[in-house]
Order: C-alpha cells, then structure tokens, then sequence
C-alpha cells in the first residue's frame, strides 16, 4: 500500500512541476541552459534561484553602522529633489547592502523598497555587449564580422539601401566601442522617431529598423575605426545583430543566454506609459517642472518626455531595460571575474572587455582604469543611475527615478557622494544577501 501511496504523490509532483512555478511576472524561474546546471553542480546549489527582489527587503540591511549610509543617501536626494532611490551594496561577490530610499510613487505613497525596479538607460548598453560577447563565445559571430552590405550579418534586403560605401566597413567591435562613425548632426535617431517617421513617409514612431534605414541613407562622421562619437543607434544596431545571428528575438536571447544563467529573474524592457508600467516598477519624475514635448505617437499631444515623449519602447538594447539595483549587481556578479559566483563569461572575454586602451571606449562599459576599476552610467529623462566596480573589491548600484538638470553629468556626483559614504562605515556586516534566493519568497511585497 504504502508504495502505491508513494508512487501517487510522485505522479502528483511531476504534473504540479513545482520546479516550473513562475514568481517573475512570466519568466520561468527555471533556467535549461548547460552553465547554470554545470555551476549549480560544482556549487551544490538547486537550479531554482528566485528574483533578489521577493526575498529581501529594506530591513535586511539594517546594522548598527546602516544609519551613516542613509543619512549619506537621504541628504544626497533632499539636495537635489530626488523623489526615490535604490542603492546596492557588494563586497567580493556577496550582496551586503540593499535598500530603497524614497517614494517609488508619491502619488500612491508607495516607499521604496529593494524590489521596485527602475529603467536604467545606457547601462542597458552593458547587457547588451554581453549579449555579442556569449554570441561570440558561442562562435555565432566574430568582433571583426561586417555588419552591413551582401558579406554583412544585416545583409537583408531593407538594410542594403545604403548612401555610404564606408558603411560596409563598419564591424561588430566598431558599434561596440562607438566607433563606427555614426553622426548626431541631425540629432540623435532614437530620439527623433516622430521626425524620422515624417521623412521616411512611415507611421510614428518609427520602429528601429526604420531609425537603421534612416541612418543608412546619411553618410558617416568619419571611417569606421578611426574616432569615437557615443552613439546610441550603434547599439540599436547590436540589438537587430543578436536577433539575426541567434535566431531569437533580442528580449528572448538576452533573458535565456544572459540573465537567466546570471541569476536575474526580474529584468525586463521597458514601456513608454505609467499605466503600463512594469510589476513593481517605480514612477518617473524631474527635479523640475517637466519639459512637455510632443508626443512619440505622433499624435501631438504635449506630454513628458518621461511618460510618451521619448519612445522607451524603441531604445531595446541602446537603453530599454528596467531593472533594481540589486539586480544589477547580481548581472555584475556574472561578467566580473570574481569566483565568489560563477561567471556566464569567460576569464578571456571579460578580459577583452574590460582592457585599458587611451584612444578607445570599452566594451559595454563606459570607463575602465589600469587599476581595474569599472563604471556605467545611464541618463533619461526621469531616471539617473550608476554601476561601478571598484578596484577594492566593493561594487555598487544606485538607481533614480529622477532625472536633474546635469544630465548625463549627474552620474559624476552620484559617484562622489557614494564614495564618500562608504568611507564612513567601517565594519560592513558578514552576509551574503543573494543566498536567500534559494530559499522560498516571503510575501511583504507592496502592492501596485
């Protein structure tokens, strides 16, 4: 009897797949790739890991030193009017700080808290070199591959209209390190997508293949490998290389072959509107009275460039994603280098990545230094955020959901007054957060 018994509730098991429950809005938590399983093997972890968001929360960072940092944070924001914020804390691998500061929406009086994600403009960018570098590891693509004309990976036939022979010379590694020679003087193309709409005789807001079209059609600032302009369509055009190499849509490559290994589960791209938000997302704001621009719908309707006015929708891997901070230190965790987690990266790669060179940008990030220290930064209208890898050891996230008047200058005081607040606390406490992602969530999350 008893084995009938036993052989029931395997049955029931096996049909409830436990293992399969979804707490990521849409995102199984169970991940097939063969890293993970190799790493959860050698590790003698379960293959479950869930979102870093629904297992702690602000009280898990309070210890008796916890008060400088916030005092640090919360004088930081009064100063500059930031409604809310998120800051995360790492020390060799393992999560020692996380806290929400803040309103996520005054409106509603929701607090901050370590689950609420934020967009996280151009450090999108970061994921999405990552996303070319396991492409490449996976021997899919080479750095040194043409992107356009017949021999390029966007050989198809709407992107073979192009003005500028010059353009076929442009290589992966090119739009990687922005040096592919794209110009600004008619303003930046993922900003411009009513305009560009209008020209290109085509619906508002012109999706990215449009913007790659349009860009096709002007000639280049310079050859292809000999300057350096930041150029957010340069990564727009990452975005439609990884869907045509891997064969995925761009959200789908990043979250199985990136995130999914690395452990993040609550990471997603963003939408243009609040009433479309993101489970858990935060709600935008400036500093000031908020410049009203016509509409990206072109519809002509004055709205904030924060809420349908900039065209969230249409910045994929040039600037869509939204995520904590917490999160973004668990993503760094996983291309660091650092065995207190395992890496999705090889040490060869993260290497190339991360190489000092005067005359070039890194690769998805925006400065390294010889001594090893690394930082993204990210601004759009409503947000503010900074990842840095410091040379210490200590890594750390700080995310807004307000943007300041210094624009993409603001990045810059974020870091010294981090960098100052963390030299007033002197004995961090010995823990490490991301353990509890092994472990069932605990259900404090507010409401949205």
């Amino acid at each position: 009897m008893k084995y009938i018994v036993l052989t029931i509730v395997i049955f029931i098991i096996l049909l409830a797949k436990p293992w399969e429950i979804n707490f990521a809005g849409g995102t199984p938590l169970r991940d097939d790739s063969t890293l993970l399983k190799a790493n959860a093997a050698r590790f003698r972890i379960p293959l479950t890991l869930y979102p870093i968001g629904d297992v702690i929360c602000n009280k898990d960072s309070d210890f008796p030193e916890s008060d400088k940092i916030d005092r640090s944070i919360e004088r930081f924001m009064r100063s500059w009017s930031i409604k809310g914020a998120s800051f995360a804390l790492m020390k060799n691998g393992k999560l020692i700080y996380s806290k929400g500061y803040g309103y996520a929406d005054e409106e509603a009086d929701i607090q901050t808290d370590v689950q609420h994600v934020f967009r996280i403009a151009s450090v999108s960018k970061l994921i999405t070199a990552v996303g070319i570098m396991k492409l490449q590891e996976e021997g899919k693509l080479q750095l040194s591959d043409r992107v356009f004309g017949p021999e390029g990976i966007l050989n198809d036939s709407v992107f073979l209209n192009i003005k500028d022979r010059k353009v076929k010379k442009v290589t992966v590694e090119n739009l990687l390190r922005h040096q592919a020679g794209f110009a600004g003087a008619f303003g930046d193309p993922m900003f411009s997508p009513v305009e560009i709409a209008r020209k290109m005789h085509v619906p508002a807001p012109a999706d990215l293949t449009t913007l790659i079209q349009y860009v096709l059609k002007k000639r280049l600032h310079y050859y292809p490998g000999t300057s350096t302009l930041y150029s957010n369509i340069g990564y727009g055009i990452l975005t439609k290389v990884i869907e045509k190499v891997s064969g995925m849509g761009y959200e789908d490559y990043i979250r199985t072959h990136v995130l999914q290994p690395a452990g993040c589960y609550d990471m997603y791209l963003g939408n243009n509107l609040y009433e479309d938000r993101l489970p858990h997302e935060v709600r935008y704001y400036e500093s000031s009275t908020p410049e009203m621009i016509p509409a990206c719908d072109g519809s002509g309707e004055l709205v904030p460039k924060y809420y349908g006015g900039n065209n969230v929708e249409g910045l994929y891997g040039a600037g869509g994603w939204v995520a904590s901070a917490s999160e973004l230190l668990r993503f760094l965790s996983a291309i660091d280098g650092d065995p207190a987690l395992p890496d999705i990266l090889q040490p060869e790669t993260i290497t190339q990545m991360t190489a000092y060179a005067a005359d070039a940008l890194p690769i998805g990030w925006m400065h390294v230094t010889p001594k090893g220290e690394w930082w993204r930064s990210g601004t759009l209208s409503g947000t503010s955020v900074l990842l840095k890898k410091q040379a210490d050891g200590y890594a750390w996230a700080f995310i807004t959901n307000t943007s300041n008047w210094k624009g993409p200058r603001f990045p810059s005081y974020i870091n010294q007054m981090v960098t100052t607040a963390l030299k007033k606390v002197s004995n961090w406490p010995e823990k490490n957060l991301f353990d509890l992602q092994h472990y069932e969530p605990r259900r404090f999350l507010v409401s949205q």
